[in-house]
């Protein structure tokens, strides 16, 4: 089998369950950051937005390092991870159009991406017997590269965020995550080429 910093690479059936030390970081995160958010639209406040968006993306961050601490990075983690994510990345972004107007068209192709195409290719590493798409590099070196490897989970996921409230500029906005739906687009056809195996059918 792989490993990686000496833990395996490969799913244990025997291993997966919901309830981990990881997963209870990620639910806490999940409800911690989404009340924020809403106070945010509720008072009108970016400020409350800022902090529910750094709660979201440390947790994300202490979730994921607590699972391959203490060896405990499940598929059914990495799934609930992946929807918890995308429930914090909307309740930010939406009460950031609400707020901010001009915003909308930015957000809305960004969410496009990041809760569309990102989804799809985040959950196709359950195809093969890997714990999540952190380690898709054995699959295929090429698409990890360019969607899960550290620098492209922090263009992907905090670029956009961090180059909008600082500028200000929604037509940047708009053109970064133009620029990511080409990138998942181009990762979306290289997976579609490289296709998605089918589990063997159990014995009848």
């Amino acid at each position: 089998m792989a490993e990686h910093q000496g833990l395996s690479v490969h799913a244990d059936p025997a291993a997966e369950r919901l309830w981990t030390g990881a997963t209870i970081i990620t639910f806490v995160r999940t409800i911690a950051s989404f009340a924020l958010c809403l106070v945010g639209v509720w008072q009108e406040e970016l400020v409350w937005l800022v902090v529910g968006l750094g709660v979201y993306w440390v947790g994300d961050m202490a979730d994921g390092a607590y699972a391959r601490r203490f060896d405990c990075e499940t598929r059914i983690g990495g799934v609930m991870d992946m929807l918890c994510d995308r429930l914090n990345c909307a309740a930010f972004y939406l009460g950031f159009a609400a707020l901010q107007h001009e915003m909308i068209l930015p957000v809305a192709v960004y969410l496009f991406e990041f809760m569309v195409i990102d989804f799809f290719l985040s959950l196709a590493f359950l195809a093969w017997p890997i714990r999540s798409p952190n380690y898709f590099y054995v699959v295929d070196a090429r698409i990890y590269r360019w969607n899960w490897s550290k620098p492209a989970k922090a263009v992907n996921s905090s670029l956009f965020a961090v180059l909008l409230l600082i500028t200000g500029w929604w037509w940047l906005g708009l053109i970064i995550a133009s620029a990511l739906v080409v990138l998942k687009c181009v990762s979306l056809k290289w997976l579609l080429e490289l296709g998605l195996p089918v589990p063997e059918r159990a014995p009848a």
